[in-house]
Formats: structure tokens, sequence, C-alpha cells
């Protein structure tokens, strides 16, 4: 079995001691960098399968490697950094960073956003699959939304956005990215657009919509949606 090779670019020496032994123990080949030129060297000629970026690298900022990365490269990037501003999270995630771990972290979460960013590689939003989560069933070939065998009638926009949230299962999608995709750059900074519809789904598709497990906030960014069970 091939093992999933990952990059961590890390310029603090016990964050890197810390993790190679941990990745390791989970399955893991780790390759290691600490400035963000060693990062896209490594990305270029080891081929890893996902990267773990800090954002404060002595050379560069992480999201000018996330920049960088995403105008060659489609592997997953989770950020895992001290910097705890919803400011920075956001403008991480709009480049094109796939998740985000604040340090100090547990090895538990960290791994589970690894596998959920490993789990969407290669995967094309033009092919369709109907997926499942606590219960909710959703068809994007017939564009059904349903419960057992009751249909969920949704209206176009609250259907656009829950299959939008559903193709990026697992991972964090950023109230602009939703508003830009869904309603159009116009409506980028529309937040409070976003949350009566979000508010309106939650109460068509979750079994309690004052503690919704399918479309989850993360306060301050966006919003996650849970995997398919």
């Amino acid at each position: 079995m091939t093992l999933s090779r990952i990059l961590v670019v890390d310029d603090e020496p016990q964050i890197q001691r810390f993790l190679k032994p941990s990745l390791a123990a989970g399955g893991y080949d780790v390759i290691e960098a600490a400035t963000g030129a060693e990062a896209l060297k490594a990305v270029a000629t080891q081929a890893p399968d996902l990267v773990i970026l800090d954002l404060g690298l002595p050379d560069m900022d992480g999201k000018e490697v996330i920049a960088s990365l995403r105008g060659w490269s489609d592997i997953p990037i989770v950020i895992l950094s001290a910097r705890d501003r919803e400011s920075e999270k956001i403008a991480a995630l709009d480049l094109g960073a796939d998740d985000y771990v604040e340090k100090p972290f547990g090895i538990g979460e960290l791994t589970a956003r690894i596998r959920s960013a490993l789990r969407h590689r290669g995967r094309s939003e033009a092919v369709p699959t109907i997926m499942e989560v606590d219960g909710l069933t959703i068809d994007p070939i017939r564009r059904l939304v349903s419960r057992g065998s009751e249909t969920i009638r949704l209206t176009p926009k609250e259907y656009d956005l829950l299959l939008h949230l559903s193709r990026h299962a697992g991972r964090v999608v950023t109230h602009r990215t939703l508003l830009t995709s869904v309603w159009g750059p116009a409506h980028a900074d529309d937040l409070h657009y976003l949350r009566v519809f979000i508010g309106q789904l939650r109460h068509k598709i979750e079994r309690d919509p004052t503690q919704p497990r399918i479309v989850r906030t993360e306060p301050g960014v966006g919003y996650r949606m849970a995997e398919q069970e």
C-alpha cells in the first residue's frame, strides 16, 4: 500500500519534532520544509499528497505560498497556525486553503482534517454523486432533496446553496465564497443575506434547526457541511 506523503511546512523545530513521528504513526510518509521557498520546491520535486502549512514563515507569509501553489497545483492545503484572527483564516481559505487548524492543537483534530482533505483530492465538481448525511439525501442528478420518503422542497437558491456546501463537505467554505458562488460577485459582502438563507435551509433540512448537524457554523468564517456517513 502506498503511503500518503505529507509536507509539513513550519520553522518551529518543536512542531516538526512532534508532527513527524505522530503522523508517521498514523501511516503517513512525512517530509519537511522550514521556509516558503523550500515548500514550493518540495511540492514541485517530491510530489506530496497534502501540505500542512504554517502562515508565519521566515521568508514569506504563508498566504503567499498558498497563492503561488494555487497558480499551478490543486494539492490539498491545511493551515496550521497560531494566528487566530478571523481575517487571517478567511484570507487563507479564500486563497485556496482547504482547512484551518489553530495552534495549540490536538493531533486527533489535525489528522481528521488531513483525512477529510485527502478524500477530496481529485474529486471533480462536474461529476454529481448522491450524498447522504444525517438521514438527508441529496440527489444532484434529479435535483431532489429528501428525508426518508419525504421530499423536501427548496427554493432554487436554497438548493444551490446546499449543493455548493455538499460538494465541499467536510471543508470550511467562507461567507464570501458562498455568496459569490451562489449569488454572484455583486453580493460578496451581503453576510446578512447569507445568514437568512442558511436559517431557512436549516429549518427545512435539519432534524433540530437550533442544533444543526448538517450545516455547521464556523464562527466569523463561514460554514462546514458534515461529511457523508
